[in-house]
């Protein structure tokens, strides 16, 4: 009970008003905020409600992220971390002890087929793999010392996405959307453009864990009919919003008999947003406003249609960004040969030159273009862009023309507000197997994101099972040197 005798506190009014809620959740849907608790427990402090905007810790670098997750493992000795040795020692075996990999067929050390030259003002060396990417070098915080604890495809997908290798733990957009919310009432603070597919380990890396179920993305497929799952209104509007009228009502009526719910809480959200985004997301995927030129600068006029499809992907990321959501994260298409295959393209245990060559001709335009296209309209300096695959690849090969899984030490960039450009950050070894020099984890990774956005990454916290879960576990450092 409130001790201002002349407040209502949100309990009292369920238990004397339930009847009545009916209208009250109608009104809720056509309302600026969204009803429910302020559900934030991780000192970021609530603003307006659970979903809607939140204050930061402190003044943020960056209101946004874009995370272009390279699924299946890119290799860094063939991409950002070019490593001589391999040529003088092709063909010989490993001067060092092997570990373990994930299928055991190892070979003598291989070449990149690829070659390297410094790139932009930096001179940061970057492959022919990456023509347009590479025009952007000025603009990339390289960290060439990630580690991983996965060296199998779930488990360390769990690991970049969640902090913990296992399933059950919110996703890092999860935990941004419940940081900092949405700027906007009609979309949610996380967004997957799912036409790539999920990765290896499911949808669970993109799930909310157990954070409130608001807070797990919204998955997009632009390639399909209906974007969005049941998002095509099935019935006149105004039947639409009775029906929903009641079925708050009847939730709310089960809250003032039992008291709080958090997940019924969180379905109560989810409708509202649901109802919104009918006219949200249709909007969204409509491109016929881009001009031809912007199309163009994505890939979306390229003959082949994986890059036509990322290039979307990454037109779209920019139109959700403007509107004000905070995580966005991109999905790879298989490679043409793949289709309907599990999603780790990136994954060459042979092949290698084929499939790393199509990946990048996927990649590698879509994402230049939006980097320009930021640039031009005013939104670089407060859009984070996160390009990083679940581990790097081995130095040896595997048969005759592949590379295995290497946790050890691979590379990610950073690019965007708030990161010193044309920078590299750490050092694998002469082989390119092992990190040696300012040895990165995925804690440190995400700490140094959430540090960006104004969050400070020990106090962004849920409490679950009798203990202060956080995406950085009891771990990471911010990478103070690649920030402007």
């Amino acid at each position: 009970m409130s001790t201002d005798q002349s407040a209502v506190s949100r309990r009292e009014l369920l238990q004397r008003a339930s009847n009545g809620f009916g209208l009250v959740a109608l009104q809720g849907l056509l309302a600026n905020g969204a009803l429910g608790d302020t559900g934030s427990t991780g000192g970021v402090r609530a603003a307006a409600g659970p979903t809607g905007p939140q204050v930061p810790h402190f003044t943020p670098r960056v209101k946004n992220v874009i995370f272009c997750f390279m699924s299946g493992g890119v290799s860094h000795v063939d991409t950002f971390d070019p490593k001589p040795r391999l040529k003088t020692d092709h063909g010989k075996p490993m001067p060092v002890p092997v570990k373990p990999t994930m299928f055991n067929a190892n070979g003598n050390i291989m070449a990149s087929p690829w070659e390297f030259a410094p790139r932009g003002e930096s001179g940061m060396p970057i492959s022919e793999l990456f023509p347009n990417i590479a025009r952007c070098a000025d603009d990339l915080a390289v960290i060439r010392s990630m580690t991983s604890v996965g060296n199998e495809h779930a488990q360390a997908n769990y690991f970049l996405h969640t902090g913990f290798s296992l399933a059950g733990h919110p996703s890092a957009g999860a935990w941004v959307s419940y940081g900092l919310g949405s700027e906007n009432r009609n979309v949610p603070g996380y967004v997957v453009l799912a036409s790539g597919g999920a990765p290896l380990g499911g949808i669970n890396n993109f799930g909310n864990g157990y954070l409130p179920a608001v807070y797990q993305a919204s998955l997009i497929d632009p390639t399909q009919k209906e974007p969005l799952a049941n998002i095509v209104a099935r019935e006149p509007d105004g039947r639409q919003r009775r029906r929903l009228a009641f079925v708050n009502s009847a939730d709310r009526q089960r809250i003032a008999r039992r008291g709080a719910d958090d997940q019924l809480e969180s379905a109560i959200r989810n409708y509202e947003i649901a109802y919104r985004m009918q006219t949200a997301v249709p909007e969204l995927v409509d491109l016929s406003g881009e001009t031809q030129a912007t199309q163009t600068l994505y890939g979306l006029g390229s003959p082949v249609r994986e890059t036509v499809e990322y290039g979307r992907q990454c037109l779209l990321a920019r139109r959700l960004i403007e509107r004000g959501v905070r995580f966005v994260e991109l999905t790879c298409l298989p490679r043409p040969a793949e289709l309907g295959q599990i999603g780790n393209p990136w994954d060459q245990h042979g092949g290698l030159k084929t499939g790393h060559s199509e990946m990048a001709q996927q990649v590698d335009q879509p994402i230049a273009g939006l980097i320009t296209d930021l640039k031009q309209r005013g939104l670089w300096d407060e859009t984070l862009i996160v390009w990083a695959g679940e581990f790097g690849r081995t130095p040896f090969a595997q048969g005759s023309d592949g590379r295995d899984h290497n946790p050890y030490g691979f590379s990610v960039w950073l690019a965007g507000g708030g990161v010193r450009g044309g920078t590299i950050y750490g050092a694998t070894d002469e082989l390119g197997y092992h990190a040696v020099e300012q040895v990165a984890t995925v804690y440190d990774l995400w700490a140094t994101v959430l540090h960006l956005l104004g969050v400070d990454h020990e106090r962004l916290t849920y409490r679950h099972g009798g203990r202060d879960f956080r995406l950085t576990d009891v771990h990471g450092q911010v990478i103070d040197p690649i920030l402007a």
